[in-house]
């Protein structure tokens, strides 16, 4: 074997390995596969039948192959690029999750604090009424009965228009009691009485610096309020508050990584097919080029394939990739 030739087919097995690889990468792609197994044919072809022009080999590789692979070679650059995208973004979406999950304030705390701000409540509506009953001066309210609100309202009370909210909060003069400390329904100081003063913690509403915590009646449909900032206690009628989703009891945080695990898994499982995509226009130029090559007179012809060659090329230079 002559050195001319023996060069040509050192050089066509590098391009058979280039395109072995990069069948390995599109491995959902069926036609690069099955223009790697083509060129290995045609390759043998030559490597066994020393007698026929080698030249024909280096003309098929100029003309077929080596565009094919620089196709190839581009998409996978721009494919990866893509992929790495969507990793950059997958992991802000962690950081971010990772953060909200590591916020002071958690579902258990939350459930932990409404707890206790039900006894606080329970606990200074009874020394209301024994203050009002006396005449007292007395201050009622428990330590830090404000700051639950304070904490929980942004993540964890339904938004509400303030019209709405100050809709609730209306009553007439003669309705409550009124002292230097609180102003409470004189109807609800009578039901809190008859139920021993046990409530339960239901939902809090939010319209901007105005908030309200609603409260339950224990074993009764039976609901009433609280405004922290005004001292305020009104009964509450609860099927006026559309905005209460009862059937969704996460947070907004809750909500939000729900959201963005949601979305993560999505990008993940994208990943795969944007990794290996191939454009619809160039998919089908590789099946034209595979049938052209998979022809049996393909080699006799090969000296009349300059147009299929020159649309290869000319991919290259279009923003079809």
């Amino acid at each position: 074997m002559d050195d001319y030739l023996l060069n040509i087919l050192n050089q066509s097995n590098k391009v058979i390995d280039k395109l072995q690889l990069l069948s390995v990468f599109f491995d959902d792609e069926e036609v690069v596969y099955k223009i790697y197994l083509r060129t290995q044919v045609i390759h043998k072809l030559f490597e066994n039948n020393l007698e026929l022009d080698a030249g024909k080999l280096e003309l098929f590789h100029l003309q077929f192959t080596t565009s094919i692979l620089e196709l190839l070679k581009r998409i996978k650059k721009n494919n990866e690029g893509n992929v790495s995208l969507v990793y950059d973004e997958i992991q802000l979406n962690e950081d971010l999750i990772d953060k909200m999950n590591d916020s002071v304030y958690t579902e258990k705390n939350f459930n932990l604090d409404k707890q206790k701000q039900t006894l606080k409540i329970n606990t200074s509506l009874r020394n209301l009424f024994q203050i009002l009953s006396t005449d007292s001066s007395d201050f009622p309210f428990a330590k830090n009965i404000t700051s639950f609100s304070a904490r929980y309202a942004k993540d964890y009370f339904y938004d509400i228009e303030p019209d709405k909210l100050n809709d609730l909060l209306g009553f007439e003069n003669q309705e409550v009691y009124v002292n230097n400390y609180a102003t409470i329904q004189k109807k609800l100081m009578g039901v809190l009485c008859k139920y021993d003063f046990k409530t339960e913690f239901f939902c809090g509403l939010n319209a901007g610096n105005l908030k309200i915590e609603i409260y339950k009646f224990i074993h009764t449909d039976k609901y009433f309020l609280f405004a922290p900032s005004r001292n305020l206690f009104l009964f509450c009628e609860i099927a006026k508050i559309t905005e209460i989703d009862k059937e969704n009891t996460l947070s907004r945080k809750a909500k939000i990584i729900q959201e963005l695990q949601y979305k993560n898994d999505k990008l993940q499982s994208s990943v795969g097919g944007l990794k290996t995509y191939i454009p619809l226009k160039i998919k089908e130029l590789l099946v034209q080029s595979y049938h052209k090559i998979a022809d049996t007179h393909f080699l006799d012809n090969l000296s009349n394939a300059d147009i299929e060659a020159n649309v290869l090329k000319t991919m290259l230079n279009t923003n079809a990739i």
